[in-house]
């Protein structure tokens, strides 16, 4: 999997579509750009993959909503010509509860507002799990009416977060989502490297919008960072990356503490409602 965010990330993807497996014959190469745009490497990188039409190579690209300038770009051409292009409107937390009362309607359940909002946060990032558990509920409950004991009894913890969903939740200043997607992505084995790169790309795009610059593009912004930007006046920028630097010694085994502790404080923090000015002192591992 590559996160494209600089020039240089081509040259990685390159690699990784030329190197050989040891254990398998084909690959799977997943891209997800941060814009709709990767620029003029990113095109040229794109058309030359697809150009090599590599039967053992499946090449997935992962990209932000395309406008139409840029669906006429190159590289979507192509893909178009080799490959397939599919549009895929996800369902943000916000909706996932309108979404379940349609579909456990449609399954003869009358949920209750308190038992949808319990099956959304036991489902989010994860609707075949959501259909899945409506199903069995609408086959196991003793009536039609949904409850949260209901939910609770039957419908297990399924919910699926990726670094975006952390990084817009971070913006917003939504701590308690925060703080879930960064439990469910620890669970879920996410690299902490990868969990601190969308915490400190979240920090850049609060400093640069509080600078006047544009976001960076990669999250829904709009209103999670007119959030952000009315309370990052009082926040201290540089004790949050005093602490994300502490969270990226920790993760490198350079410096004694644990890591996912750090990076929920860090998020904490930018969020609004943790301590931002005592990160720990570097106490740096030794060796005899």
């Amino acid at each position: 999997m590559h996160f494209i965010e600089r020039a240089a990330d081509w040259n990685e993807v390159r690699a990784s579509c030329a190197s050989l497996s040891l254990f398998g014959a084909r690959r799977l190469v997943e891209i997800r750009l941060a814009t709709a745009r990767p620029g003029t490497a990113g095109n040229e990188a794109l058309v030359a993959l697809l150009a090599a039409n590599d039967p053992d190579t499946l090449l997935l690209v992962m990209t932000p909503r395309l406008d139409r300038d840029a669906q006429s770009a190159e590289w979507v051409r192509a893909i178009e010509t080799r490959g397939a292009w599919v549009q895929v409107w996800p369902v943000d937390v916000q909706r996932l509860v309108g979404w379940l009362r349609v579909r456990a309607r449609r399954l003869g359940l009358e949920p209750g507002d308190d038992a949808l909002a319990l099956l959304a946060a036991r489902t989010e990032g994860n609707l075949l799990a959501a259909h899945q558990e409506l199903t069995k509920l609408a086959l196991l409950a003793p009536t039609t009416a949904l409850t949260p004991d209901g939910v609770l009894a039957s419908v297990a913890d399924s919910a699926r977060f990726d670094v975006f969903q952390l990084g817009e939740a971070v913006l917003a200043g939504e701590t308690a989502r925060a703080l879930r997607v960064l439990a469910g992505l620890r669970a879920e084995g996410t690299e902490p490297t990868l969990v601190l790169w969308a915490l400190t790309r979240a920090l850049r795009d609060m400093w640069s919008a509080l600078q006047g610059g544009g976001p960076s593009g990669w999250q829904r912004q709009s209103a999670a960072l007119e959030a952000a930007l009315r309370r990052a006046p009082r926040l201290s920028f540089a004790a949050l990356a005093a602490r994300a630097a502490c969270a990226d010694r920790m993760i490198k085994g350079r410096l004694e503490g644990d890591a996912w502790d750090e990076l929920a404080l860090l998020a904490a923090a930018m969020c609004g409602t943790g301590t931002v000015n005592a990160p720990p002192q570097p106490r740096m591992r030794t060796t005899a």
